[in-house]
């Protein structure tokens, strides 16, 4: 069931936001070659108990991490492990957390050192229909709209568009009502009414949509093996706009991410 918050609960929601955007810039500052990504998810685990909160992926129906850490073909739920960043790589970083009785869950994919012109740009553009997408997510709306958005958008540069992962409901539980698809049709879906908090997160790929998922049972990764992004913000569906509650403002603001 669709169900709006109350205000009270969207502060709590909120206070999550702002623990899962710090977080996500704390393990920012550590992503460079020569790291593993197990050492990402330390920092990460002590970073969210630090500041009260717990890591809601790990454990979550045995999930063994407290971040999916998807490295270049991996579109999503890859595990920590030691593998060691490289130049031109790009790691998709997924943190949640649980706090005060309610869920935080936001993503951002960091590229490792330098990365080429055609990588930078499938980070460029997914992030962009990110915010396309946020666009569209005001009340009276519905999911199609949202869908729509990023998917004309990416597509339009040539990237394709992930259909069986999509985007979600936000509150006491990690994934409410509705789906939110990265495609789709204006119009159709969902109807968006004001005070629904939902997580938009374009999964983008540079080649075909075709994915598979790993024996391991949770790492989806792109069937040709070409790069995908992935980013997520939480936000509140309003009147006219709508109010982001995470925000990558502690990244590249602060100064992890240089443009």
């Amino acid at each position: 069931m669709v169900r709006p918050k109350t205000e009270e609960e969207i502060e709590l929601l909120r206070e999550n936001a702002v623990i899962v955007s710090k977080t996500l810039a704390e393990v920012g500052k550590h992503v460079a070659p020569g790291v593993t990504t197990n050492e990402l998810n330390r920092v990460a685990e002590t970073f969210i108990r630090d500041h009260g909160a717990i890591p809601s992926f790990l454990g979550f129906e045995g999930f063994p991490a407290a971040l999916c850490m998807s490295v270049n073909d991996v579109v999503v739920h890859g595990f920590p492990s030691d593998y060691v960043l490289k130049e031109g790589d790009i790691v998709s970083v997924d943190c949640g957390t649980l706090y005060k009785g309610y869920n935080g869950d936001s993503a951002y994919t960091f590229p490792v050192g330098e990365v080429d012109a055609e990588t930078r740009k499938l980070l460029d553009v997914t992030k962009a229909s990110l915010y396309k997408g946020i666009e569209a997510a005001v009340a009276g709306n519905r999911t199609g709209d949202i869908g729509h958005a990023v998917q004309s958008y990416c597509e339009s540069f040539g990237f394709s568009v992930v259909r069986e992962l999509e985007g979600h409901g936000l509150g006491k539980e990690m994934h409410e009502a509705p789906g939110v698809p990265n495609y789709g049709r204006q119009g159709h879906g969902a109807r968006l009414p004001e005070g629904l908090v939902i997580c938009i997160e374009p999964m983008i790929c540079a080649g075909g949509r075709g994915v598979y998922l790993a024996k391991n049972g949770w790492a989806v990764h792109t069937a040709d093996h070409k790069k995908a992004a992935h980013y997520e913000l939480t936000v509140v569906v309003r009147k006219g706009k709508a109010e982001q509650l995470s925000t990558f403002d502690y990244i590249e603001k602060d100064g992890t991410i240089k443009f």
